[in-house]
């Protein structure tokens, strides 16, 4: 089948993969999170003997759940204009 246009259905599942994808990975930094605050015993991210991964994995999964939202919006935005 050949894509009708730029945000064709085509591009709808891929951008639908995409998201799809994304949160997956979250979740795999969620359970990394959990691992490595549960082997140093410390789950307060204000704690100064919070781990350093955790803390980065946090950040990164933050950021990561930013753009999932944003391509949520955007794919909500090509299928109101469609």
């Amino acid at each position: 089948m050949k894509e009708v246009s730029r945000f064709g259905s085509n591009g709808e599942l891929k951008l639908s993969a995409l998201i799809a994808d994304l949160w997956w990975r979250v979740q795999l930094m969620n359970s990394d999170i959990l691992e490595e605050e549960a082997k140093a015993g410390v789950f307060d991210v204000h704690n100064p003997s919070y781990p350093l991964l955790a803390a980065t994995l946090r950040t990164r999964r933050d950021n990561l759940v930013s753009t999932i939202n944003a391509l949520e919006e955007r794919a909500k935005s090509v299928r109101a204009a469609a």
